[in-house]
């Protein structure tokens, strides 16, 4: 058997036991392992599993997964969501589906401090959700904008999928997250459109709230400074060489916790909580690199990324048309598994294509965040749907039902972003 349909087996074994519900660090690493085994034998794979664990979690970078979970959590439990929401409420309450306009919104400030797309749908469906229905909006809409909006935390920097896609690439973290401001907050803008187009084609989904005066708006923006300040250092401090990506790391979330304190929202036992879960959250991180870092030395080992540059130059595919099938088959498998697990099993061989073809590394590790935004919330194993039909105690089919003008969205995003690339590339071109 030729060894790039060796690998190309091997992804397809992963895909099957994926859908057989196996953990995704134990797929990858039994198909790498096992694959690796039949390609070097037992002194092969004795070399593999010696190696190939430590080298994945070793490099001091990766210190950079735990910190930035941290100040995620410890901003969960600061409340900092709550105040988030009320600000973007005082501002949008007042025109129809303002709500859920100031659902999106509230998750889009929240995923710049969280990083997280689940907890950041999870934390904003216990805020948002109570209110929406007690103001009388559809549980559709209700429920799909949050699950909508919270794919944002993955993008708006910090980003753990963007960090992530950083180390495997070994590209600037820097850069990346500054990359992902403008198609962050195009993501935003593009959602509240299509709440707007769809209470205004059905005014029952989402009723207008009263307006508030200026006063009380600015009582509520006082709220939040402790969001613009964490934002400000984190982000601005790596923007400005002040700090590394670990550093910025550290202080923020030093920074989330010193807020949680101040705001008497962290005694000790939500700390001790906290960290359990900082440390549980972290642990499964590092357990699927371990299981992507077998699977890659698998696939190298049977030279599936330079058959398929092959394939693509006989193809005589233009990026463009590249791109486009690349969409299909992301959308396809966003639908099937959820963000890390997709791009820790595709990266590896897709990657190396993209830069054949010329594609700015900066650019594709925004656009496939983007797409992973879109599996988020596809059916039918779209993880932000589960997410909410869990926390908010609905069907799954409400929150489907409801999805529909957000994926939408996300399409109009993508062909922006591949139409006009200076969206993601303006900002970074000011770091070089």
């Amino acid at each position: 058997m030729a060894p790039a349909l060796i690998g190309i087996t091997g992804f397809a074994a992963v895909l099957l036991l994926m859908l057989a519900r196996v953990p995704v660090a134990v797929s990858m690493g039994v198909v790498g392992a096992g694959g690796f085994l039949f390609l070097q034998g037992w002194a092969g794979l004795a070399y593999v599993m010696g190696s190939s664990p430590f080298e994945s979690v070793f490099p001091y970078s990766l210190s950079v997964v735990p910190l930035f979970v941290m100040m995620g959590v410890f901003a969960s439990y600061a409340g900092l969501s709550r105040q988030l929401y009320d600000v973007a409420y005082a501002f949008f309450g007042h025109y129809r589906g303002g709500l859920a306009l100031a659902t999106v919104v509230a998750c889009a400030g929240f995923g710049a401090i969280c990083g997280s797309a689940i907890a950041t749908a999870a934390t904003m469906c216990r805020v948002a959700l109570p209110e929406m229905r007690r103001r009388g909006y559809a549980d559709s809409l209700a429920t799909a904008s949050i699950a909508a909006g919270g794919t944002l935390g993955i993008l708006i920097p910090p980003s753990i999928i963007l960090l992530i896609y950083a180390l495997l690439t070994e590209q600037s973290l820097g850069k990346l997250f500054i990359a992902a401001l403008i198609p962050g907050l195009l993501g935003t803008v593009l959602y509240m459109l299509a709440i707007t187009v769809a209470t205004r084609i059905n005014p029952t989904l989402g009723p207008a709230g009263e307006r508030q005066g200026w006063r009380q708006r600015g009582r509520t923006l006082r709220g939040v400074w402790p969001v613009a300040l964490l934002f400000a250092l984190v982000i601005g401090g790596m923007y400005s060489g002040m700090f590394s990506p670990n550093e910025a790391a550290s202080v923020g979330a030093v920074g989330a916790l010193v807020f949680a304190i101040a705001g008497r929202t962290m005694g000790w036992e939500r700390f001790k909580a906290s960290l359990l879960e900082a440390a549980g959250t972290s642990a499964m991180i590092f357990l699927i690199i371990i299981g992507a870092g077998l699977f890659n030395f698998f696939l190298e080992g049977t030279n599936v990324p330079q058959y398929l540059i092959a394939e693509v130059q006989r193809l005589d595919l233009s990026p463009t048309m590249f791109l486009l099938l690349l969409t299909v088959f992301y959308i396809v498998l966003g639908s099937l598994m959820d963000d890390l697990a997709m791009i820790l099993l595709t990266l590896p061989f897709v990657f190396p294509v993209t830069q054949a073809l010329g594609i700015d590394p900066i650019w594709f590790g925004i656009y496939i965040v983007t797409i992973v935004e879109i599996g988020m919330i596809v059916p039918p194993v779209g993880m932000n749907l589960f997410v909410i039909q869990g926390v908010g105690g609905v069907k799954l089919q409400t929150v489907i039902r409801g999805i529909l003008p957000f994926v939408l969205a996300d399409l109009v995003r993508i062909a922006l972003l591949i139409t006009f690339p200076a969206i993601v590339l303006f900002l970074p071109a000011f770091m070089e």
